[in-house]
This record gives structure tokens, C-alpha cells and sequence, in this order.
């Protein structure tokens, strides 16, 4: 019989902190039938799960099992004991263990994570054949991992103090098992949420402010466009409610859709899904991105009237992308008269340091000074709509929709090069989200250590004995910054639950043949 392979890779540090569709791993000497390799580490093999009673129901225990307080009594939880003080070394990296340790051990939201993913309060499969990768310390990838429970999630999380860990579909059979299906086709995606990826590096042409991995408020904006438009059109055009927005943790935002209807998309759906939003084609070649029919659809008017207020301040203003010859260059390019064209040309390069606002101004000013003689006011305003469009709307990574396969990474993890954690967006705050004040892995540790200290000695000097009061202890988050994204999550969970369990009620309604 042949040893089942171990699901570790090395990845090229380039992509180690991108999301990208991974491969299968590749059989290595030292693996052994039961899933263990001789150092120890954990693999995607056929691994037999020693899942005590109290484990498969305990997610419904109260929350001071899921974020331990510092202050609670001594092995109250298990798998994370009451925790030190971390004292971070001015140097420290983000992903130092000690510090990642600690992070998952006193702040991961692991019992929400687990509602979610398994869309009830009681353990199933939609949560048991969900696969997750973890990126470990050494930069080994170990995909294929899956759990019964969100505390033996937790449980291998905190033995194995992965540098990030990843969300895949839920599958056909326990992803452990896969080896062991005597039909390849036994082993199948069956669902997963319906992602969208929105990344800054995709505007770098467009946008004048940073480049590659750097962002500034300025060019976020650029994410909080593409988040309105996309949110606007997954909602009325399509119907979905249960749709969480989450920040990359550097320069982008990821879209989960998470009802029912979306999980269950088979690839072909989800490519036309994607073909529907993406308008902006031709990546960073040459020539007109936007072609698009008149009369406009429905989706897109809609779009240019969300988008056109951030036209003339986030993009004229802030971005200033046609003061450049080059940029000069590209706007008239996307004219559809060519007496206009020469005579803005002329125009223009008589005043070089004419700013986009006032050129773009221009544009009417001269088309209604008869400079051109030929010129169709049809095709003008147009071609000003898709000039809107290519410099305003959504450039996804549809590749990312498209498959039920690809992996994404968790919410709530820490982006390894920033530190920051990978928090949801509240939509209803979605103007005032501010990626660069998304806190930070240290910081929040931190934050804990300050109001530990300062509750002790708060209660020292009122005669006390350091410790908390007989009433309900103060959850790590709730110490820390974090705490209105948990909060934010919490609630979407909630009401994600409340429409599954009503939906399961529904059809047993339904089953029964009872009418109300």
C-alpha cells in the first residue's frame, strides 16, 4: 500500500503573503501511513481524530472558554492555560511565535469562526469536510487539514502556531480521507462561499499616489469604491444578504458571500457571476479598457451614479492622473474626435501644468467652442462615461470567483508583512475605515498587558486583591481594539444562523405537508 503524502510545500517568498491557488503537494521520503512524518509534523494523511463527547457539543458553551481572560482561574480552559504578560522586544517580527502564540491563544475569535463555517451552533459537516491550510513558521504549507469541531480547530492551531492558515471548500468527504476513496471522483468541492478579491496593485496604473504593496488613505479610496459598487450589485441584482467584507491586512478587501444559494454555485455559475462585475479589462496594456453597450445595463448606470461623486475629488484632485504628457496622453486617447483632440493637445501643451480638474473641464469648453466641426455630442458623452468607468470601477481578481477550489485566507489572521490583523469592514462605517489604523498584533497584545495592569492596580488601591470580582470576567478582546470587529462579526454570524435555522424549519414545514 503507498504512503499517504504529506500536504507540506515550500512556497517562493514572493507569494507567501499573497493568496494564490495552490497545488497539490508532492510525496515526501520520510512519510508514514498514519499521517505523521519522523519530525513530527503534521500532515494532510488519514489521521484518526480521538474526539471526546464533550468536544463535539462544547461550541455551545458560554464565551469565556473561546477568549480566555487573564484573569481566570487556573485550567479553566484546557488547550490555554491563563496567560504571562508578552513582553515584546522592540525588534520583534510579527510572525515571532511567542507573539503569534499568544494572539490565537488570548484574541482569535476561533467560536465564531466556527458558527460560520459550519452555519449552525451544533458540529457538521459543513464544518467536519471543510478544508484549511496552514502556513507554519518555517514557511512549510500543510493543506488539506480539516476538523470535527472549532475547538479542535483551536486545539491544532495553538500546537501548530501557524503564521496564517487558510479557508478552502467544504468537500464531497473528510478531506483527511481523501487517500483512502477508492473513486477519485469521491472527493469532490461541494460548496464554498462566493469570494471576490480586491487588490491595489491592480490600479497601479491608474493611481499616482504609491504603488506594489504600498497604499495611503488616498489611493484607499480606490477599495472603498469597489466595495460599494460590488456590494450594491451582489445585493439587488442578485439577492444575497450575508456578505462580509474583510481587510486584507495590507492593500486590499476579500468579499464572502455566505448564504446558501452562493455556497452551493457550481465553477460555471461563479465564472459568469465574476464575468457580470468585470467591466475593466485589458490589464496594463495599452488601448480602451471599458466598452460597454448603450443603453447602459441597469448594473452600470447604477454604478456611474455611485462612482461619479468620487470622480471629481478622489481621482481629479487626489490622484491628479491626467497632469503627466503620459496622462495627458491617455485621456485623449479616449476621445472620439480627433479635431478635439488636437485642439486640447494644443491647448494643453500651452499650459503644462494645467491640473486634471481643469483639464477634464476643458474637454466641454472646447467641444462647445466649435473647435471641432464634426464632433458627435453622443459619442462625447460616452466616451467621458467610460473614461468614469475605467478610472472608477472595480478591478477584481476574478480568477479568485471563479472556483470553488481556491483557498483564501481566514478572517482575523495577521498579514505577516504588516502585522495588522485581517479584520471584517462595517459597512455601515465603511467612509471611516482606516486600513493604516487597523491595529496591529503587538499593539493589541499590548493593549491587554496595560489594562490587566491597570485593573490591578486599580483594585489593589481599593483594598482588593488584584483579582476580578465575582462578576462575568472580561474577555482578552474586549481589552483591546479589536473589539468592535469581533463584535461586527458576531453580529453577522448571528444573523447568518438565524436565516439558516429558519430555512431549516421552512423545509421541514414543507416535508411535513403542514400549512400555516
Amino acid at each position: 500500500m503507498p504512503h499517504s503524502t504529506i500536504a507540506e510545500q515550500e512556497l517562493p517568498p514572493d507569494q507567501m503573503e499573497e493568496d494564490t491557488d495552490l497545488p497539490d503537494a508532492t510525496i515526501t521520503k520520510d512519510e508514514h501511513i498514519d499521517g505523521e512524518s519522523d519530525s513530527g509534523t503534521l500532515t494532510d494523511g488519514p489521521q484518526k481524530q480521538d474526539v471526546k463527547l464533550e468536544d463535539l457539543f462544547n461550541d455551545e458553551d458560554s464565551d469565556d472558554e473561546e477568549f480566555p481572560s487573564s484573569s481566570a482561574p487556573d485550567g479553566k480552559v484546557e488547550s490555554s492555560p491563563p496567560a504571562a504578560p508578552v513582553q515584546v522586544a522592540p525588534a520583534a517580527k510579527y510572525t515571532d511565535p511567542e507573539i503569534m502564540l499568544a494572539f490565537y491563544q488570548r484574541l482569535f475569535p476561533f467560536r465564531y469562526l466556527f458558527q460560520w463555517l459550519n452555519h449552525a451552533i451544533k458540529p457538521s459537516n459543513d464544518f467536519a469536510h471543510r478544508e484549511f491550510a496552514f502556513t507554519l513558521q518555517s514557511d512549510a504549507y500543510l493543506r488539506y487539514q480539516s476538523f470535527m469541531t472549532g475547538d479542535l480547530l483551536r486545539k491544532q492551531v495553538l500546537q501548530q502556531n501557524p503564521s496564517r492558515f487558510e479557508i478552502g471548500p467544504v468537500y464531497s468527504a473528510n478531506p483527511r480521507d481523501r487517500k483512502t476513496l477508492r473513486k477519485a471522483t469521491a472527493f469532490r468541492p461541494i460548496a464554498k462561499e462566493l469570494v471576490f478579491d480586491l487588490d491595489l496593485t491592480d490600479y497601479d496604473e491608474i493611481r499616482t499616489c504609491c504603488d506594489k504593496a504600498n497604499i495611503c488613505h488616498k489611493c484607499w479610496s480606490f477599495v472603498t469604491m469597489a466595495i460599494k459598487v460590488v456590494d450594491a450589485a451582489l445585493r439587488e441584482d442578485f439577492g444575497f444578504e450575508h456578505i462580509m467584507w474583510v481587510y486584507s491586512g495590507r492593500r486590499g478587501a476579500h468579499a464572502w458571500i455566505s448564504d446558501k444559494r452562493a455556497r452551493n454555485m457550481d465553477d460555471s455559475r461563479r465564472k459568469a457571476l465574476a464575468g457580470y462585475l468585470e467591466v475593466v479589462k485589458g490589464g496594463s496594456q495599452s488601448g480602451k479598457k471599458v466598452n460597454v453597450r448603450r443603453p447602459l445595463h441597469p448594473h452600470l448606470a447604477r454604478s456611474l451614479e455611485i462612482l461619479k461623486p468620487y470622480f471629481g475629488h478622489e481621482i481629479l484632485e487626489e490622484q491628479d492622473p491626467f497632469a503627466s504628457d503620459k496622462g495627458s496622453e491617455r485621456l485623449l486617447s479616449l476621445l472620439p474626435d480627433a479635431a478635439l483632440v488636437a485642439a486640447l493637445r494644443k491647448k494643453w501643451d500651452a499650459a503644462p501644468n494645467r491640473t486634471s480638474t481643469y483639464k477634464w473641464a476643458d474637454i466641454d469648453s472646447v467641444a462647445k467652442s466649435g473647435a471641432s466641426k464634426t464632433l458627435d455630442g453622443k459619442a462625447l458623452l460616452e466616451a467621458k462615461q467610460d473614461i468614469v468607468l475605467e478610472y472608477t470601477y472595480p478591478r477584481l481578481d476574478v480568477e479568485v470567483s471563479k472556483k470553488q477550489i481556491h483557498l483564501l485566507k481566514s478572517p482575523f489572521v495577521i498579514h505577516p508583512g504588516t502585522g495588522r490583523v485581517c479584520v471584517p469592514i462595517n459597512l455601515s462605517k465603511l467612509e471611516k475605515f482606516d486600513p493604516l489604523g487597523v491595529p496591529t498584533v503587538t499593539e493589541l497584545l499590548g493593549e491587554i498587558d496595560e489594562y490587566d495592569s491597570t485593573t490591578m492596580k486599580t483594585e489593589e488601591d481599593d483594598g482588593g486583591d488584584g483579582k476580578e470580582g465575582g462578576g462575568k470576567v472580561t474577555a482578552d478582546y474586549e481589552k483591546t481594539s479589536l473589539k468592535p470587529y469581533v463584535e461586527y462579526f458576531k453580529t453577522y454570524v448571528a444573523s447568518l444562523l438565524k436565516a439558516e435555522k429558519g430555512a431549516v424549519v421552512k423545509r421541514e414545514r414543507e416535508e411535513d405537508g403542514m400549512e400555516f
